[in-house]
C-alpha cells in the first residue's frame, strides 16, 4: 500500500530532473543532493515551504546469514516518515521505525546555503528525538518511559564543487538518558558522506560515522553504507548496501552492532515522494 501511494500521481511534482544541477536565478547551489537523505543520515537538502514528501526506508537481514535466509530477504526493518516544509529554510518530520519499535521527530534548520558570490557551503541544523517503546523488561520495575528517549543534535556542512560531485561533513552530538553498563550517555561522532554523478539519472552515494572516543569495550561498530541514486520520474530510489539495520540517528550511529569489513552487510533500499500542499497557483494545470 506504502509503495502504490508512492507511485500515485501527484501534480505538485514533475519530473524530479526539474531539480537542476545549475545554481538558480540568485546564484545559490540547487541539488547538492538528489533527497534529504544521503543514504542513512540526512543531506541539507530541505523541502520548499508546503511541501510534504512521504518517505520509505527499507533494510533487510545480513547478506551472510545463509540462504535459508534468502540472503537476508527473510527479515526486514522498515520506517515510513512524513517531513513538511514550514518554509524553505524550516522542515518538520515524524517516523516510525520497526526496529525497537522506535519514534522520532525532528527539525531541520537551513541557516546558510552556499551561493556563487555568497558563503562558499551549505549549512544546516538537524535536532531530533526519538523514543523506544519495546515492551518494558518484567525484571526491571525502574524502567521509566523517560529512560527510552535519546536526541540527536547535527550540524549539517557541505559544498557542491561542480555538477558532478557534492561533499557533506556532519559532527554529530547524541544524548541518551539511559544506557547499557559499557555504554555511555553522551556520545560524539562526525560523519562524511558524498555524492559523484555518474549519468544524468544516476549517482554513486557514499556515507561513514565515525565515533570519537567510544568506551574501550563498547560491541558497537562504526556505520558505512555506499548505494546509488537512480532517478524516474518523480522519485528517486536509493538503493544500498550497508551494515546499519537502523533507520534512526541515534541507532545507526552509536547503537550499530554489525562490521560492515566482516561482511555484516545489509541490503536496503530508500524511496520518496513529494506532495504540494499550497494549492495550485493561477495558471497551473
Amino acid at each position: 500500500m506504502a509503495v502504490i501511494l508512492c507511485m500515485a500521481p501527484a501534480y505538485s511534482q514533475d519530473d524530479l530532473m526539474n531539480l537542476v544541477d545549475e545554481p538558480d536565478d540568485k546564484g545559490y547551489a540547487s541539488a547538492t543532493f538528489k533527497g534529504t537523505r544521503i543514504i542513512l543520515g540526512h543531506s541539507v537538502e530541505t523541502k520548499s515551504k508546503n511541501e510534504l514528501e512521504f518517505l520509505i526506508s527499507h533494510r533487510f537481514g545480513r547478506i551472510n546469514s545463509g540462504a535459508h535466509n534468502l540472503f537476508g530477504l527473510d527479515q526486514a526493518n522498515i520506517r515510513l516518515g512524513l517531513e513538511y516544509g514550514i518554509s524553505e529554510n524550516l522542515n518538520v518530520g515524524v517516523g516510525r521505525s520497526s526496529y525497537d519499535k522506535t519514534f522520532d521527530g525532528f527539525l531541520k534548520y537551513r541557516i546558510v546555503q552556499q551561493s556563487e558570490k555568497g558563503f562558499p557551503f551549505s549549512v544546516v541544523l538537524f535536532n531530533s528525538i526519538a523514543l523506544k517503546t519495546t515492551p518494558k523488561e518484567e525484571d526491571d520495575p525502574t524502567y521509566e518511559l523517560t529512560d527510552r528517549l535519546a536526541n540527536t543534535h547535527q550540524l549539517l556542512i557541505a559544498k557542491k564543487f561542480s555538477n558532478n560531485f557534492s561533499l557533506q561533513v556532519m559532527p554529530v552530538f547524541v544524548h541518551k538518558n539511559r544506557v547499557e553498563s559499557f555504554d555511555e550517555n553522551n556520545q560524539v561522532a562526525i560523519g562524511v558522506g558524498g555524492r559523484i554523478k555518474l549519468t544524468k539519472r544516476l549517482a554513486l552515494n557514499a556515507e561513514y560515522y565515525y565515533r570519537l572516543d567510544p568506551p574501550t569495550d563498547s560491541p558497537y561498530k562504526n556505520s558505512v553504507a555506499i548505494g546509488f541514486d537512480i532517478e524516474t520520474g518523480g522519485h528517486v530510489f536509493q538503493l544500498h548496501f550497508t551494515n546499519s539495520v537502523m533507520t534512526v540517528e541515534r541507532s545507526f550511529i552509536t547503537e550499530n552492532r554489525d562490521d560492515f569489513f566482516d561482511g555484516d552487510i545489509h541490503f536496503g533500499f530508500n524511496i520518496s515522494r513529494t506532495f504540494s500542499l499550497g494549492g495550485k497557483k493561477e495558471g497551473d494545470w
